[in-house]
């Protein structure tokens, strides 16, 4: 009998829905929320009732009995640094959903929403590997000033279902492989999985890493400071020109890559300096990410909305194939990754982790 799943994926201004029998996909859908819908809302758990109801309404709409659902998954959100895995939504995990101990966003109603539909029908509600997974190792932390450590906040639901992907597509298992993942999305990130475990990343999220289409990483401290002590910025608009205004769109004013290589298809210098200097970047990150496994890399994984992008692929190849063979799986599969994480734990092939 198939397992019957509800996925749950919050975003600023949407929510992803999806049903899934197994692994095979029933249908989703992209529920849309207006600016003037959100704008009553002081806080984004305040949208907790607004966006549940938004979904059983459309449930109901295309005659889907609640009740019909085995499990309820729900996208992670900035919770407390957790290893890797399947974790169930206690009232601890609610707990630290609700007040945001890392920060605000959209992500942490998908297992608040996911918890509440679950216990409405009987059924077990789970997150999967939310974006603050941290298996680094001790020595990947330091940066050199105490105060401010290298944090693993990145892509881990992707980069970790790519990479078991990679691994049963070779009659593998993930924990027997060493596999440097890239996603390269509006934020990139790239890590070195060392037999199961992210053991370092480049992450997207705090300035660790190259620039990325809507991220300005790897900043030069001392230019950061006098940048920020120039007296023409504010905290918030520093933020800004680093996080969602920095890296392609500083420089080209999109966040497109299909726009830029059009540019650079029609003679635009700039446009494809720009492109390398990216993939410039990224590749250090990857060849650094190598030395941590002391060069045993199996395979080199690029995933994301950029690897659709051929030329991108083969630039990566020709600087760091000398590493390991490098595979593309373009896009993301967020939602089936939900999915699988739940199917592991139901089907008995890992344990549900307790946060």
């Amino acid at each position: 009998m198939a397992i019957k799943s509800l996925i749950i994926n919050p975003g600023s201004t949407s929510t992803k829905l999806a049903v899934f029998e197994d692994e095979t996909l029933v249908f989703d859908e992209t529920l849309r929320h207006s600016t003037q819908e959100l704008a009553g809302f002081e806080h984004i758990f305040d949208q907790k009732d607004f966006r549940k109801k938004m979904i059983l309404d459309f449930l109901s709409e295309k005659k889907v009995d609640i009740h019909s659902f085995d499990v309820v998954v729900g996208r992670g959100g900035l919770l407390k640094p957790i290893p890797g895995g399947t974790y169930a939504v206690t009232d601890a995990l609610l707990a630290d959903l609700k007040i945001g101990v890392q920060g605000e966003h959209a992500s942490n109603l998908g297992g608040a929403i996911a918890r509440e539909i679950g216990d409405e029908i009987g059924v077990p509600s789970y997150i999967v590997d939310p974006v603050v997974v941290d298996e680094l190792t001790d020595i990947a932390r330091l940066s050199g000033v105490p105060e401010c450590p290298r944090v693993s906040i990145f892509h881990p639901l992707n980069q970790k279902a790519v990479a078991r992907r990679y691994a049963k597509e070779q009659g593998k298992k993930y924990e027997d492989l060493n596999l440097i993942v890239c996603h390269l999305g509006g934020g990139v990130s790239c890590g070195i999985h060392d037999h199961g475990r992210i053991v370092d990343v480049y992450g997207a999220f705090n300035g660790d890493g190259c620039f990325s289409p809507e991220r300005a990483n790897g900043l030069p401290p001392l230019s950061l400071i006098k940048l920020c002590f120039c007296g023409k910025y504010s905290q918030q608009e520093v933020t800004k020109k680093i996080i969602g205004g920095g890296g392609f769109n500083a420089y080209l004013g999109t966040n497109d890559a299909r726009e830029i290589f059009q540019r650079i298809e029609n003679g635009d210098d700039y446009a494809k300096t720009v492109m390398d200097a990216f993939i410039y970047q990224l590749c250090k990150n990857i060849a650094a990410n190598a030395s941590v496994v002391k060069g045993r890399v199996d395979q080199i994984l690029v995933t994301g909305g950029i690897a659709y992008q051929p030329k991108v692929i083969e630039a990566i190849r020709d600087r760091v194939g000398w590493i390991a063979p490098v595979t593309a799986y373009p896009g993301e599969e967020e939602m089936l990754a939900l999915a699988q994480g739940a199917l592991r734990v139901m089907r008995g092939e890992e344990k549900v982790q307790e946060y």
